[in-house]
C-alpha cells in the first residue's frame, strides 16, 4: 500500500464527531491519559489488534487490517474484515470493536463508514455495511453505509488533525 503524505487517523473522525476539542487534545496536542474505561478499551484492541487470518466457513476474517483511503486521506487499522464470498467475489465487511455499548451519536458509525470507504477504495468492490461489535452487550449492530453516513467522512475536519 503506497504511503499517505499526513493521513487522518480513521479514530480522528470518531473523536472529532463525538467531540472536535476530544479529538484536539488527542491528535494535535497529545494529550492522552490511560483510565478505566480507556484501558478497557486498550485491552479489547489489542486481542482484536493481533494480526492473524482465520476462515470460518466460507468467511475469511482478517483482523488488523492496515487500510487507507487516498481519495479522503484517511488511513488505520481495522479490528477485523470478514470477507463474504459474493456473486462478484469476495466482498469486505468491517467490523469494529468498542469496550461499551451501543450509543446516541453516530461517532462510531462514522468511523466504521470511513473503514468502508478505505476497503472500496483498496478491493475496488462496493461495501455495503459493516457492524459494530460492543462488548458490554457482547453483540453486533449492523450499519448500512447509507448515503448521508457516507458524507460524514468526507465533511472536512481540519489538516491539523492529521498525524
Amino acid at each position: 500500500m503506497q504511503e499517505l503524505d499526513n493521513p487522518i487517523p480513521l479514530s480522528a473522525l470518531q473523536h472529532a464527531v463525538y467531540c472536535l476539542r476530544q479529538a484536539a487534545l488527542i491528535h494535535i496536542e497529545r494529550q492522552w491519559e490511560e483510565n478505566r474505561f480507556t484501558s478497557e478499551g486498550r485491552v479489547l484492541h489489542d486481542v482484536a489488534h493481533d494480526p492473524a487470518e482465520r476462515k470460518r466457513g466460507n468467511i475469511r476474517r482478517v483482523l488488523a487490517l492496515p487500510l487507507a483511503c487516498r481519495r479522503l486521506n484517511l488511513a488505520g487499522v481495522a479490528d477485523l474484515v470478514e470477507f463474504r464470498v459474493g456473486a462478484d467475489g469476495e466482498i469486505a465487511y468491517p467490523v469494529e470493536y468498542k469496550r461499551g455499548k451501543a450509543k446516541l451519536h453516530r461517532a462510531d458509525e462514522v468511523q466504521l463508514c470511513a473503514q468502508g470507504l478505505c476497503l472500496e477504495e483498496m478491493t475496488g468492490n462496493p461495501v455495503p455495511e459493516g457492524a459494530l461489535f460492543y462488548a458490554e452487550t457482547r453483540r453486533r449492530v449492523a450499519v448500512p453505509f447509507d448515503a448521508q453516513l457516507r458524507a460524514r467522512p468526507r465533511t472536512p475536519i481540519s489538516p491539523s488533525l492529521a498525524i
